[in-house]
Protein backbone atom coordinates (compact mmCIF):
# COMPACT_ATOMS: atom_id res chain seq x y z
CA UNK A 1 0.00 0.00 0.00
CA UNK A 2 1.24 3.45 -0.48
CA UNK A 3 2.32 5.09 2.27
CA UNK A 4 -0.12 8.03 3.43
CA UNK A 5 1.55 11.43 3.92
CA UNK A 6 0.23 14.02 6.88
CA UNK A 7 -0.93 16.54 4.56
CA UNK A 8 -3.31 13.40 2.82
CA UNK A 9 -4.20 12.47 6.39
CA UNK A 10 -5.11 16.33 7.49
CA UNK A 11 -7.04 16.64 4.58
CA UNK A 12 -8.90 13.04 5.01
CA UNK A 13 -10.13 14.06 8.90
CA UNK A 14 -11.12 17.47 7.43
CA UNK A 15 -13.53 15.58 4.62
CA UNK A 16 -14.95 13.99 7.53
CA UNK A 17 -15.95 16.85 9.23
CA UNK A 18 -12.74 18.18 11.47
CA UNK A 19 -11.48 22.15 10.87
CA UNK A 20 -8.17 22.19 9.83
CA UNK A 21 -7.10 23.06 13.79
CA UNK A 22 -8.86 20.24 15.04
CA UNK A 23 -7.87 17.64 12.61
CA UNK A 24 -3.79 19.05 13.56
CA UNK A 25 -4.64 19.00 16.94
CA UNK A 26 -6.33 15.51 16.43
CA UNK A 27 -3.15 14.08 15.18
CA UNK A 28 -0.59 15.77 17.89
CA UNK A 29 -2.38 14.04 20.41
CA UNK A 30 -2.52 10.56 18.91
CA UNK A 31 1.20 11.13 18.12
CA UNK A 32 2.26 12.16 21.67
CA UNK A 33 1.35 8.61 23.04
CA UNK A 34 0.78 10.09 26.81
CA UNK A 35 -1.82 13.30 27.73
CA UNK A 36 -0.31 16.73 26.94
CA UNK A 37 -1.49 19.99 27.78
CA UNK A 38 -2.92 22.47 25.30
CA UNK A 39 0.45 24.44 25.18
CA UNK A 40 2.55 21.30 24.12
CA UNK A 41 -0.49 20.51 21.40
CA UNK A 42 0.01 23.77 20.25
CA UNK A 43 3.60 23.45 19.63
CA UNK A 44 3.54 19.82 18.27
CA UNK A 45 0.63 20.68 16.02
CA UNK A 46 0.75 24.33 14.77
CA UNK A 47 -2.37 25.07 16.19
CA UNK A 48 -1.46 28.93 17.75
CA UNK A 49 -1.78 28.88 21.15
CA UNK A 50 -4.35 31.58 21.13
CA UNK A 51 -6.66 29.22 19.59
CA UNK A 52 -5.93 25.32 21.07
CA UNK A 53 -7.54 25.62 24.27
CA UNK A 54 -10.64 26.31 21.60
CA UNK A 55 -9.47 23.62 19.72
CA UNK A 56 -9.52 20.92 21.97
CA UNK A 57 -13.03 22.39 23.51
CA UNK A 58 -14.14 20.84 20.15
CA UNK A 59 -12.65 17.84 19.71
CA UNK A 60 -13.81 17.03 23.46
CA UNK A 61 -17.16 17.95 22.72
CA UNK A 62 -17.40 15.66 19.51
CA UNK A 63 -15.99 13.19 21.43
CA UNK A 64 -12.46 12.70 20.03
CA UNK A 65 -10.47 13.64 22.96
CA UNK A 66 -11.19 13.55 26.53
CA UNK A 67 -9.54 16.33 29.05
CA UNK A 68 -7.86 14.09 32.90
CA UNK A 69 -6.07 16.07 35.49
CA UNK A 70 -2.44 16.75 34.92
CA UNK A 71 0.30 17.52 37.19
CA UNK A 72 -0.95 20.39 40.15
CA UNK A 73 -4.48 20.20 38.44
CA UNK A 74 -3.63 21.44 35.15
CA UNK A 75 -6.12 19.91 31.88
CA UNK A 76 -3.98 17.12 29.95
CA UNK A 77 -5.89 15.56 27.01
CA UNK A 78 -6.29 12.59 25.63
CA UNK A 79 -7.31 11.24 22.09
CA UNK A 80 -10.06 8.90 21.08
CA UNK A 81 -7.99 5.91 20.00
CA UNK A 82 -7.85 6.22 16.17
CA UNK A 83 -10.16 2.96 15.39
CA UNK A 84 -13.03 4.00 17.82
CA UNK A 85 -13.16 7.25 16.35
CA UNK A 86 -13.26 6.29 12.64
CA UNK A 87 -15.72 3.53 13.73
CA UNK A 88 -17.90 6.07 15.15
CA UNK A 89 -17.68 8.34 12.21
CA UNK A 90 -18.55 5.47 9.96
CA UNK A 91 -21.64 5.39 12.23
CA UNK A 92 -22.86 8.57 12.03
CA UNK A 93 -22.08 9.03 8.39
CA UNK A 94 -23.92 5.84 7.78
CA UNK A 95 -26.76 6.96 9.81
CA UNK A 96 -26.91 10.49 7.99
CA UNK A 97 -26.74 8.59 4.99
CA UNK A 98 -29.80 7.00 5.55
CA UNK A 99 -32.05 9.58 6.95
CA UNK A 100 -31.47 11.75 3.97
CA UNK A 101 -32.13 8.96 1.66
CA UNK A 102 -35.40 9.53 2.84
CA UNK A 103 -35.41 13.36 3.55
CA UNK A 104 -33.99 15.02 0.44
CA UNK A 105 -36.31 13.30 -2.16
CA UNK A 106 -38.82 14.60 -0.34
CA UNK A 107 -37.88 18.06 -0.75
CA UNK A 108 -36.77 18.19 -4.02
CA UNK A 109 -38.63 20.55 -6.40
CA UNK A 110 -39.48 19.18 -9.91
CA UNK A 111 -36.82 19.70 -12.32
CA UNK A 112 -37.53 23.05 -14.67
CA UNK A 113 -35.69 21.01 -17.32
CA UNK A 114 -32.84 18.21 -18.34
CA UNK A 115 -30.11 18.97 -16.06
CA UNK A 116 -27.06 19.22 -18.27
CA UNK A 117 -23.72 20.77 -17.34
CA UNK A 118 -19.83 21.31 -18.50
CA UNK A 119 -17.31 19.19 -16.75
CA UNK A 120 -13.84 21.54 -16.73
CA UNK A 121 -11.10 18.77 -16.88
CA UNK A 122 -10.29 15.20 -16.66
CA UNK A 123 -11.02 14.33 -12.80
CA UNK A 124 -13.86 15.91 -12.98
CA UNK A 125 -15.43 14.04 -15.99
CA UNK A 126 -14.12 10.65 -14.20
CA UNK A 127 -15.57 11.64 -11.28
CA UNK A 128 -19.34 12.00 -12.95
CA UNK A 129 -18.79 9.16 -14.69
CA UNK A 130 -18.41 7.48 -11.80
CA UNK A 131 -21.70 8.67 -10.39
CA UNK A 132 -23.44 7.65 -13.48
CA UNK A 133 -22.19 4.04 -13.08
CA UNK A 134 -23.18 3.94 -9.44
CA UNK A 135 -26.43 4.94 -9.95
CA UNK A 136 -27.01 2.09 -13.08
CA UNK A 137 -29.50 -0.39 -11.85
CA UNK A 138 -30.84 -1.50 -15.24
CA UNK A 139 -28.08 -1.33 -17.73
CA UNK A 140 -24.70 0.08 -18.34
CA UNK A 141 -22.92 1.20 -21.89
CA UNK A 142 -19.24 2.39 -21.95
CA UNK A 143 -16.90 3.56 -24.67
CA UNK A 144 -13.73 4.04 -23.37
CA UNK A 145 -10.09 3.57 -23.67
CA UNK A 146 -7.67 1.37 -21.13
CA UNK A 147 -6.63 4.12 -19.60
CA UNK A 148 -10.06 5.70 -18.11
CA UNK A 149 -11.09 1.94 -17.91
CA UNK A 150 -8.56 1.64 -15.55
CA UNK A 151 -10.03 3.99 -13.10
CA UNK A 152 -13.84 3.27 -13.32
CA UNK A 153 -12.99 -0.88 -13.32
CA UNK A 154 -13.96 -1.53 -9.87
CA UNK A 155 -17.02 0.96 -10.13
CA UNK A 156 -18.42 -1.33 -13.23
CA UNK A 157 -17.84 -4.13 -10.98
CA UNK A 158 -20.02 -3.54 -8.56
CA UNK A 159 -23.03 -1.82 -11.33
CA UNK A 160 -22.61 -5.99 -12.65
CA UNK A 161 -22.96 -7.00 -9.23
CA UNK A 162 -25.93 -5.23 -8.26
CA UNK A 163 -27.39 -6.37 -11.79
CA UNK A 164 -26.90 -4.03 -13.90
CA UNK A 165 -26.44 -5.27 -17.98
CA UNK A 166 -22.48 -4.36 -18.84
CA UNK A 167 -21.66 -3.62 -22.40
CA UNK A 168 -18.46 -2.22 -22.90
CA UNK A 169 -16.83 -1.19 -26.27
CA UNK A 170 -12.72 -0.49 -25.71
CA UNK A 171 -10.77 1.02 -28.02
CA UNK A 172 -7.37 -0.92 -26.85
CA UNK A 173 -6.86 -3.99 -25.00
CA UNK A 174 -8.35 -4.62 -21.43
CA UNK A 175 -6.11 -5.56 -18.78
CA UNK A 176 -7.25 -8.32 -16.90
CA UNK A 177 -7.66 -6.79 -13.33
CA UNK A 178 -6.58 -8.61 -9.79
CA UNK A 179 -11.02 -9.44 -9.56
CA UNK A 180 -10.53 -11.04 -12.82
CA UNK A 181 -12.37 -10.55 -16.39
CA UNK A 182 -14.49 -7.25 -16.10
CA UNK A 183 -18.23 -8.70 -16.28
CA UNK A 184 -20.45 -8.20 -19.03
CA UNK A 185 -20.29 -8.08 -22.74
CA UNK A 186 -17.02 -6.44 -23.35
CA UNK A 187 -15.65 -6.00 -26.27
CA UNK A 188 -11.89 -4.76 -28.04
CA UNK A 189 -12.33 -2.55 -30.84
CA UNK A 190 -10.05 -3.85 -33.63
CA UNK A 191 -12.18 -2.98 -36.80
CA UNK A 192 -11.27 0.55 -35.69
CA UNK A 193 -7.68 0.16 -34.98
CA UNK A 194 -7.49 2.64 -32.03
CA UNK A 195 -4.00 4.35 -33.31
CA UNK A 196 -5.94 5.25 -36.30
CA UNK A 197 -8.88 6.62 -34.16
CA UNK A 198 -6.84 8.31 -32.15
CA UNK A 199 -4.84 10.00 -35.26
CA UNK A 200 -8.07 10.91 -36.66
CA UNK A 201 -9.81 12.40 -33.66
CA UNK A 202 -6.78 13.90 -31.58
CA UNK A 203 -8.50 12.62 -28.63
CA UNK A 204 -9.94 9.76 -26.43
CA UNK A 205 -13.55 9.14 -26.60
CA UNK A 206 -15.03 8.75 -23.34
CA UNK A 207 -19.45 7.77 -23.14
CA UNK A 208 -20.63 6.45 -20.03
CA UNK A 209 -24.67 5.97 -20.07
CA UNK A 210 -26.50 4.57 -17.33
CA UNK A 211 -29.92 3.11 -17.50
CA UNK A 212 -30.39 5.20 -20.80
CA UNK A 213 -31.35 8.16 -18.57
CA UNK A 214 -27.67 10.07 -17.41
CA UNK A 215 -24.46 9.95 -19.65
CA UNK A 216 -21.53 11.66 -19.32
CA UNK A 217 -19.83 12.44 -22.98
CA UNK A 218 -16.25 14.03 -23.31
CA UNK A 219 -12.54 13.55 -24.28
CA UNK A 220 -8.90 13.28 -23.14
CA UNK A 221 -6.37 15.25 -25.38
CA UNK A 222 -2.88 13.33 -25.97
CA UNK A 223 -1.68 17.05 -24.60
CA UNK A 224 -3.49 15.97 -21.17
CA UNK A 225 -6.48 18.54 -22.01
CA UNK A 226 -9.75 17.23 -21.23
CA UNK A 227 -13.26 17.97 -21.76
CA UNK A 228 -16.68 16.82 -21.44
CA UNK A 229 -20.35 17.39 -20.23
CA UNK A 230 -22.97 15.13 -17.87
CA UNK A 231 -26.38 14.69 -18.95
CA UNK A 232 -29.91 13.93 -17.38
CA UNK A 233 -31.56 14.12 -21.01
CA UNK A 234 -32.73 10.63 -21.37
CA UNK A 235 -32.97 12.05 -25.36
CA UNK A 236 -29.47 12.16 -25.11
CA UNK A 237 -28.65 9.79 -23.24
CA UNK A 238 -30.47 7.74 -25.66
CA UNK A 239 -28.46 8.32 -28.13
CA UNK A 240 -25.04 8.09 -26.69
CA UNK A 241 -25.97 4.35 -25.39
CA UNK A 242 -27.13 4.22 -29.14
CA UNK A 243 -23.61 4.96 -30.34
CA UNK A 244 -21.72 2.59 -27.99
CA UNK A 245 -24.48 -0.01 -29.41
CA UNK A 246 -24.44 0.13 -32.65
CA UNK A 247 -19.95 0.35 -32.48
CA UNK A 248 -20.50 -3.05 -30.56
CA UNK A 249 -22.71 -4.82 -33.26
CA UNK A 250 -20.22 -2.99 -35.76
CA UNK A 251 -17.50 -4.85 -33.93
CA UNK A 252 -19.27 -8.05 -34.05
CA UNK A 253 -20.42 -8.00 -37.93
CA UNK A 254 -16.61 -7.37 -38.24
CA UNK A 255 -15.91 -10.69 -36.30
CA UNK A 256 -18.15 -12.99 -37.98
CA UNK A 257 -18.05 -12.03 -41.30
CA UNK A 258 -13.94 -10.70 -41.68
CA UNK A 259 -12.76 -7.79 -41.83
CA UNK A 260 -11.76 -7.87 -45.11
CA UNK A 261 -15.38 -9.12 -46.44
CA UNK A 262 -16.82 -5.97 -44.37
CA UNK A 263 -14.11 -3.43 -45.61
CA UNK A 264 -15.13 -4.74 -49.78
CA UNK A 265 -18.90 -4.67 -49.03
CA UNK A 266 -18.44 -0.91 -47.42
CA UNK A 267 -15.81 0.07 -50.40
CA UNK A 268 -18.88 -1.19 -52.86
CA UNK A 269 -21.60 0.38 -51.86
CA UNK A 270 -20.50 4.75 -51.81
CA UNK A 271 -23.22 5.51 -49.09
CA UNK A 272 -21.62 2.73 -46.86
CA UNK A 273 -18.55 4.25 -47.26
CA UNK A 274 -19.49 8.02 -46.47
CA UNK A 275 -21.15 7.24 -43.08
CA UNK A 276 -18.16 5.27 -42.30
CA UNK A 277 -15.75 7.88 -42.58
CA UNK A 278 -11.61 7.96 -41.54
CA UNK A 279 -9.85 5.97 -39.12
CA UNK A 280 -10.88 2.55 -40.15
CA UNK A 281 -7.64 0.47 -40.50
Amino acid sequence: MTPVSMPDILEHLQRLGMSGYEAKAYVALVAAGRPVNGYEVAKRSGVPRSTVYETLGKLVARGAAYEVRGAADATDYLPLPPAALLDRMRREFDGSVAVLQTALPAVVAAPEGHLIHNLKDGEAMLARAEDVIAGARRDLFLSIWPQELRRLDARVREAAGRGAEVSVMSFGKVAEAPGGDLPGSVHEHRYSAPEAVLQDLGYRLIVVVGDRREAVVGGFGTDGSAWGVYTADPAVALMAAEYVRQDIALQILAERVGAAELDRLFATDPGLLRLLGRGRA
